[in-house]
């Protein structure tokens, strides 16, 4: 192996063991932002110090917390089904001619604005946590369809021709050669649509889904800042968790690809 190469892979192996490092501070701090809100009254009091209440109460964090993850993660999961999938089938050979088609679709779903989304879905599913759901569905489809598109897409054609040769089957080909090697560019448009989302699912507090966006929603009814800012810096601290979480799993992919 050549000694440039050997740096890098060293270089790489390096960054993949630190990278865990930032989820851990992000995450620490999101702990102790959830823990220690309830208790630093004297804290927000110095930004509200007209009004009387100033730590947001009628819901727990950690509740809004969980509820906050449990949509993100639902529109997550049928979002990433979604849009994988229809990268996958328009990159075949029989599904070639619907690739403009999804290409549109999925990018029409991102310039409708999500409170537009949500004013249209409200009258048919009503109000609570399906709206909001489908609007993080409709909104994060983008990013993962282009880039598992822009993945598939760019896999070497010499290396396809040779899995073939060798034996391998369409679908074998697929999942032990094009998946692994698109992987970190999927991976990449996942992160962006599940980060976006995390802020974005906010909004559902305006319909009834009760999250983070509750103290947020709040603070903006009763021109109180503390309680928009408390709602906020938890969702930042959220999003910044997961993206670095996604980050140290790219490290890793490319750490993996670099070294077979």
């Amino acid at each position: 192996m050549k000694p440039d190469v050997k740096r890098v892979i060293r270089s790489t192996q390096a960054t993949a063991k630190t990278a865990w490092l930032w989820p851990f501070l992000w995450g620490t701090l999101l702990a102790i932002c959830i823990v220690g809100i309830p208790h630093a009254q004297g804290i927000f009091q110095w930004i509200e110090p007209d009004v009387r209440q100033v730590i947001y109460q009628r819901t727990p964090f950690y509740v809004l917390l969980e509820r906050h993850v449990l949509v993100v993660g639902v529109a997550a999961v049928v979002t990433i089904s979604l849009g994988v999938g229809a990268g996958i089938a328009v990159t075949r050979r029989k599904g070639q001619d619907f690739l403009p088609l999804v290409s549109q679709l999925a990018s029409l779903g991102q310039t409708f604005p999500p409170v537009a989304v949500l004013a249209l879905a409200v009258p048919v599913l009503g109000f609570g946590t399906l709206p909001i759901i489908v609007a993080l569905m409709l909104y994060g489809l983008l990013p993962i369809v282009r880039n598992t598109l822009a993945g598939l897409q760019d896999v070497d054609k010499d290396i396809k021709t040779a899995a073939r040769a060798v034996g391998l089957t369409p679908l074998q080909v697929l999942y032990q050669v094009e998946l692994p090697l698109a992987a970190p560019v999927i991976l990449a448009g996942i992160r962006t649509s599940v980060t976006i989302n995390i802020a974005t699912a906010a909004l559902g507090a305006t319909v009834g889904a009760s999250n983070l966006g509750d103290p947020i929603i709040a603070g903006i009814i009763n021109n109180n800042m503390a309680y928009v800012l408390q709602g906020a810096l938890v969702i930042a601290l959220l999003a910044l968790t997961v993206d670095s979480m996604f980050d140290a799993l790219q490290t890793r992919l490319r750490l993996r690809l670099s070294s077979s």
